[in-house]
């Protein structure tokens, strides 16, 4: 309720505002409710909504709070999550140090705009942990033909392969090179929500392989269901429509 209908990422945000939750101690407050729901007895047991935040007290065992994902297709997903054990400061400052070495991951379309993005990056990163950039250059940023990657075990170093870079010289430090362009196709099969009518039909007119996989799938279904795959994906008049769940299913999967 707090950041409206997430969709795909809707379970992820759950589980950021309950870990928020224990983390500050605060149970937050469910917004826009005017009146709880009739179809439910709040007589019984002792379950309420939060209609105002209130303090989430320490006491003698560990906040837990529960995360439950109902997804389309029935994929029904729970998790809980328990607060953390304190960690002592020597500990914290262990787990905090800088590994051996931490890359840096630089791309851009041309040579000349690879060696702009290392001299944008000197002064910008002066004050930001070598981690916390070289994790947001790795996972932040679109990943363009022209590679270099900046490796040191502190500051001094990947500064060193970053002038490199912005001066388009040789490093120590420095790796370039050109990312394989051509790649490899990948087919993704997602589930049920994301067919559309027609989905299929040119590619079952076009492609025989794909024709006849399809043609082997409908006379699979045939002893089971009372309708052809095949007229389904061309969306003939009589066939019955993905409204159907027992239609969508093996259409889908086939």
């Amino acid at each position: 309720s707090n950041i409206g209908h997430a969709q795909s990422a809707a379970g992820v945000a759950g589980i950021i505002k309950m870990i928020q939750a224990i983390r500050h101690g605060v149970l937050p407050k469910t917004l826009h409710v005017d009146e709880p729901s009739t179809k439910v007895d709040w007589t019984e047991g002792a379950v309420e909504l939060l209609t105002e935040s209130r303090p989430w007290p320490e006491l003698d065992r560990p906040r837990r709070a529960a995360v439950s994902s109902f997804g389309v297709s029935g994929t029904n997903a729970h998790v809980i999550i328990e607060q953390a054990p304190a960690t002592a400061p020597e500990e914290a400052a262990a787990e905090a140090a800088t590994p051996g070495a931490v890359p840096w991951l630089i791309s851009a379309k041309t040579k000349i705009a690879l060696h702009a993005q290392a001299d944008r990056l000197l002064p910008g990163t002066e004050h930001l942990g070598s981690v916390a950039v070289g994790q947001a250059l790795a996972f932040d940023r679109a990943q363009l033909d022209r590679r270099a990657v900046v490796v040191g075990a502190d500051r001094e170093e990947l500064t060193a392969g970053l002038k490199a870079l912005a001066a388009g010289e040789s490093a120590a430090e420095l790796v370039t090179g050109t990312a394989d362009v051509d790649g490899k196709t990948a087919f993704v099969f997602p589930g049920q929500g994301h067919q559309w009518a027609g989905m299929g039909a040119e590619l079952l007119d076009t492609s025989p392989v794909f024709a006849a996989a399809m043609t082997e799938c409908a006379q699979a279904l045939s002893a089971y269901v009372d309708w052809s795959l095949l007229d389904v994906i061309r969306q003939t008049e009589d066939a019955p429509g993905f409204d159907r769940v027992d239609v969508v299913q093996p259409a889908s999967f086939a």
